[in-house]
């Protein structure tokens, strides 16, 4: 399972117990591993 992809469920996880600080820092990192992966995954396939 990707990194970013357990990030986001932890981060969910949290939201619905209550952590919303904790839950708020794990989505926006998740998201932007996510958003990073994806550019570079874009620009490997641009250069092939």
């Amino acid at each position: 399972m990707p990194l970013w992809l357990i990030l986001i469920i932890i981060g969910v996880v949290l939201l619905v117990l209550g952590l919303a600080g904790v839950a708020k820092i794990l989505l926006w990192i998740g998201v932007a591993i996510l958003v990073v992966s994806l550019v570079l995954a874009l620009l490997n396939r641009a250069k092939k």
